[in-house]
Parts: structure tokens; C-alpha cells; sequence
């Protein structure tokens, strides 16, 4: 489906939106919970609350071309601050929340941010740390109400420059009409830093048409309408969500349900009851856990239902690409509907369509599995420096373990090493204040991923790894990690080579394996060999150089806050590496190893 009417800047979207569909359509635009209920924010209430903000900047003296950066969890003032912006030319620098105030202040001193929008105090707290530091900054406006935040020189709360902004519509009012019509196609949007896996952050420069064109390509290639309905819990600071749960979804006039966190976005999904939903494999990874976790713990009766079902749902699935279903394989499949997977996709709400994956690459095994019990899963594929997308599943043509076709308008194509090359109109501006980096990106106008991929018979492309991820082995063989990587998933004692501790404690309680914490666990010489024979079993469909010899085990997994993983849960290998060579060290030298 094509979007509600053609667009060329965020404005354009923003005024059509509010009014000529809203008004017409009704309903709401955005809902998010109030008091453990989810409450709707009418189009009109939209304008408002984003119309005041605006006006509230322009009375900060804030213009076209400032950057101002923006630091929270996804809500609705995320919202009307990034549309507040782009009414006036702002440029927007969106942040994570799980940033430390050195990268912060990173950014904020690279991008030259006059303000900054922060939502809590936690995050306000954050940037009073180092505000000394940042010599562009000049105000503070925190998203929450806080009884001691007292407007003053340059901290204000979001209600506070709401009021600034009113008393400004009322002198001029053709303010924000006149400011929005100015903008252009090839006016920066965005500057989005990429928190990358290895060196200092970059910042992507994304224009209006960079990103409208991914809206627009998006839409032509998915079936979504004003009647669809959104859940989104991936943060906004990510080009992903930004360009298809946000701006896709308000392009095709679709109403946006907030999750209210990553912990309750399985509650929420009952509640919202979504027709589509972006994610990225780890959530899918966790679901599938948990129904395993669930079924391993029943009779055995029941067990035997859920995986012979599991086996028609597959053949279903095969059969019916096809395009040939057996009136038998039929019945079976309506019986395994029935008893199992009519149950799991009520867990979703009951009314999905299908999610669309993105962020890292999404094991082959765990696309059939969902689709086997109904639930359909379509891969994308792309970069913060493409808008994102640049090759995605459809809906009605997809192959898991690839990452579809190329979107309309994005051209692909292989170079000589095996590097994925991308040109087209979502292609980054480039990378701010870093000519030789861009240059370096940008050759020709194609884009180098530093992705390595090739297109299957059919067109589809296929990533086999990061370009600067490939090693060499002392025999001379080229390894390919991440391939390797992924058929440990399949453990359930491992995630992303990290331990899940309630699956190895249930095996430790089994055998009567005494511990105390999951140190304990990761000492234990019966622990390290029901890893090592787990491991044994899941590599004999590798070739022989490229088996797991030596491995050590963490009693703590990676996360964001630690700096082992990205806020998209990408692992940093060079921070992996440093952090524990020790550990690294110990495999080749002495330890507990696999020989």
C-alpha cells in the first residue's frame, strides 16, 4: 500500500496528518498507558501538544540548521519534540537512554547541540554532570514535571516552554506555516550517532528525502493501512523504528501503541492486540524460550502434541508455499491449530499479521519455527547510513535465512571481495565533521556496507558476515564467524554465547550439582562438559577448521550498561576482546579448555 498521499518532507507529513486525515478519520493517533491503562491522543491533541512545543523553541530562539539533541524512552512527547523540530528546520540528535554522560557529552560537543531534551531526572542528572563541558549548550528542557525544576536561564520543563510557546502563537501565528514551508527535500533531518562495535560514534547526516523515500519504498512493498495497528517498544533513537513504527506507521495512518518497557512487552502485546509489530530476533529468540521452557514442563502427552504439531505446522507451511496443500496435511493442521498454536498467538494479542525483523540478522531456524505456529516473521536488512532499509522480505515473497530483495528505488550489488554495496536515494549525506570517513563510505555514490553477502539464485540476498569480522586461521582458512555463531543458539543453555543461568541451575538441581551463584556454576567441571558435549553436538555440520576448539564461560552476560553489546544488541568484539583477554589468554595457555 502506498502512503495516505505523496510526501517529500517530515512537515508535509506532519500537516496532512493533523489536518486533513486526522480530522477525518478520527480516533487516535497514538496510544500509551495512563494509570496501568492504555489512553488514546487524538490527531487534534497531536497538533496541540506539538504546535506549543514548537512555538516554544522558536521562543528559545532555537532555528533552522541548530541541532538539538533528545534523550528518552519512547512516549508521546518523543513525538511532538521530533515533529516540533522538523516543523522548524531543527536539526534532530537522538540519543539512548542507557548512554553514560561521557558519550553524551561526546555528541553533544560533536554536533554542536544548543539544547538538549532530556525526559527524567535520572537522565537530567546525567547532563548537569558535564553541561560545563559543552560550551554550545544553552538549555535544559526536562520531559517529566518536577516541582523543583523552576524555569530559569536555561532549564525548563516541557510545560513550561509549551507556555512560551502559546504566548508566541498568539503574536504570530503564521510562524510555524512559514518555517515548515522552507524545508526542503535536501535539508538534514537528522544527525543519528552510530554507536558501532568498535571506535568513537559517528554521526549519521540523514535529509528529508533519505528518509521519505525508505517511508515511501516501504510502503510500496507492504500491505499496510489506516487500519492497521502498531506496538512499539524498540527505542526511537533507532533509525528502525523511527522510519517504520513511527514514520511509516503515521505515513499509512495507522494508530501507535507505546509499550511501556521490554519486560512488559508481552503484557502489552495482549493489550494493544497489534496487526504488526517491529522487532528485532532477540524478542522472537526469548518467546520461542519461554514456549519450549513451557511445553518441556508439562506431561509427556502434551509434549508429544506440541512437537507432532510443530511437524504438521511445518509441512503446512512448505506445502503451502507450493501452493499445494493435501486435503490430510489440511485436517492435521486445523487439529494442531486448534490444540496448540491458536494458544501461542493469542500470547501476541491474537490479531498479528506479521513482525518485521531487523537490527541483526535472524537465524533461519527461528523464522520457520514461527511460521510453522502461524506467526509470520519478514526480514530487512540495512544501516542507520541507508535510512534504513535496503533489501527486505515481503509478506507474500520471503525466504528465511536471507534478507529479501531490494527495496523499489535502492540499487545492490556485490563488489569484487564479497562486500555489499548499496545506491539510491536513502543513502546517508554522510558522516558529520568526518570527510576521510565518508569518503571512505560514499565511493561513487554506492555505499560500502562492510557487510558480506551474495544474492542467492532467486535474488535473494544473504549476509554471511561483517566484512572486518572474517579472520584468518593458522592453516590459512578464511573463518566467517557469525554463521558459526548463530548454530549455538540452538542450545538452550547458550544466547549469543552467553549462558542462560535458569536452564544450567534446573541441570545443577537435576544432578544435585551444589552452588551457590552462577560463579559457582561457571567453575564447575560438570557444567563445562555438558557445555562442551552441547557444543560437540551442534558443530558437526561444520567443516572441521571451523569447529569451537577452546571456550570459556562467563557468570555474567553482556549488556548496554556493561559496554559489551550496542543498544541495538550487536556484540562489540574489540571491547569483548579487550575486556577479557585474560580469559582469552587462559584458553590457549592453561584452564579449563575444549582440546
Amino acid at each position: 500500500m502506498a502512503s495516505l498521499k505523496a510526501f517529500y518532507t517530515i512537515p508535509e507529513l506532519y500537516k496532512y496528518l493533523t489536518e486533513d486525515f486526522g480530522p477525518k478519520k478520527g480516533g487516535h493517533a497514538i496510544q500509551r498507558k495512563v494509570d496501568n491503562v492504555y489512553k488514546g491522543i487524538t490527531y487534534q491533541e497531536l497538533k496541540e501538544e506539538t504546535d506549543a512545543f514548537a512555538f516554544g523553541l522558536a521562543a528559545l530562539g532555537l532555528k533552522k540548521d541548530d541541532c538539538v539533541a533528545l534523550i528518552s524512552e519512547n512516549r508521546p512527547e518523543w513525538v511532538y519534540a521530533d515533529f516540533a523540530m522538523q516543523l522548524l528546520g531543527i536539526i534532530n540528535v537522538p540519543l539512548y537512554p542507557s548512554l553514560t554522560s561521557d558519550s553524551i557529552e561526546y555528541i553533544l560537543n560533536d554536533s554542536e547541540s544548543k539544547a538538549i531534551i532530556v525526559s527524567t531526572g535520572f537522565q537530567l542528572n546525567k547532563v548537569q554532570k558535564i553541561m560545563k563541558n559543552c560550551k554550545h549548550l544553552k538549555h535544559i528542557i526536562i520531559l517529566n514535571d518536577h516541582d523543583d525544576v523552576s524555569a530559569s536561564d536555561n532549564l525548563f520543563t516541557f510545560k513550561q516552554i509549551q507556555e512560551k510557546g502559546k504566548s508566541i502563537q498568539k503574536n504570530n501565528p503564521e510562524l510555524l506555516k512559514k518555517n515548515s514551508a522552507e524545508i526542503k527535500e535536501n535539508d538534514v533531518c537528522t544527525i543519528i550517532y552510530t554507536s558501532g562495535t568498535t571506535g568513537e560514534p559517528k554521526g549519521v547526516i540523514l535529509t528529508h528525502e533519505n528518509i521519505i523515500s525508505n517511508v515511501n519504498a516501504v510502503l510500496d512493498v507492504y500491505p499496510i493501512t489506516k487500519e492497521d495497528i502498531f506496538l512499539s517498544f524498540l527505542p526511537l533513537c533507532h533509525i528502525f523504528e523511527r522510519m517504520a513504527g513511527y514514520y511509516t506507521a503515521f505515513a499509512a495512518g495507522c494508530t501507535v501503541y507505546y509499550a511501556e518497557s521490554i519486560e512488559k512487552v508481552a503484557t502489552n502485546l495482549q493489550e494493544a492486540k497489534p496487526t504488526l509489530m517491529t522487532s528485532v530476533p532477540r524478542l522472537f529468540e526469548r518467546i520461542q524460550s519461554r514456549i519450549i521452557k513451557n511445553i518441556e514442563s508439562q506431561s509427556v502427552t502434551k509434549q508429544k502434541i506440541f512437537y507432532w504439531a510443530l511437524q504438521i505446522g511445518n509441512q503446512f507451511a512448505a506445502a503451502k508455499k507450493k501452493g499445494n496443500v493435501p486435503l490430510t496435511l489440511s485436517i492435521k493442521h486445523g487439529v494442531a491449530d486448534k490444540l496448540v498454536f491458536k494458544k501461542i498467538r493469542e500470547k501476541t494479542g491474537g490479531r498479528l499479521r506479521f513482525f518485521i525483523s531487523g537490527g541483526a540478522a535472524l537465524p533461519k531456524e527461528l523464522g520457520e519455527f514461527f511460521e510453522a505456529v502461524g506467526i509470520k516473521i519478514v526480514e530487512g536488512y540495512g544501516l542507520t547510513e541507508s535510512s534504513p532499509v535496503i533489501t527486505a522480505n515481503r509478506p507474500d515473497d520471503y525466504k528465511f535465512g536471507t534478507v529479501g530483495k531490494p527495496l523499489p528505488g535502492v540499487e545492490v550489488k556485490i563488489a569484487t571481495d564479497g562486500e555489499i554495496l548499496a545506491r539510491g536515494p536513502n543513502i546517508m549525506k554522510g558522516y558529520y565533521k568526518k570527510k576521510k570517513e565518508t569518503e571512505e563510505t560514499i565511493i561513487n555514490g554506492w555505499l560500502h556496507t562492510g557487510d558480506i553477502g551474495v544474492f542467492d539464485s532467486e535474488g535473494y540476498l544473504m549476509i554471511t558476515d561483517r566484512k572486518k569480522h572474517l579472520f584468518k586461521t593458522s592453516a590459512g582458512k578464511y573463518i566467517a564467524p557469525t554463521h558459526i555463531e548463530n548454530i549455538f543458539l540452538a542450545s538452550k543453555y547458550i544466547d549469543q554465547f552467553v549462558l542462560i543461568y535458569e536452564a544450567l541451575k534446573e541441570y545443577a538441581d537435576a544432578h544435585k550439582i551444589p552452588y551457590k551463584n552462577e560463579a559457582d556454576l561457571t567453575n564447575n567441571e560438570q557444567i563445562y562438559k555438558l557445555i562442551e558435549n552441547d557444543m560437540a553436538k551442534l558443530q558437526k555440520q561444520l567443516a572441521n577448521y571451523e569447529r569451537v576448539r577452546k571456550f570459556a564461560l562467563l557468570d555474567k552476560p553482556f549488556t548496554i550498561e556493561t559496554g559489551e553489546i550496542t543498544p541495538s544488541l550487536k556484540i562489540k568484539r574489540k571491547v569483548v576482546e579487550e575486556k577479557y583477554n585474560y580469559l582469552i589468554e587462559k584458553m590457549y595457555y592453561g584452564g579449563m579448555e575444549k582440546d
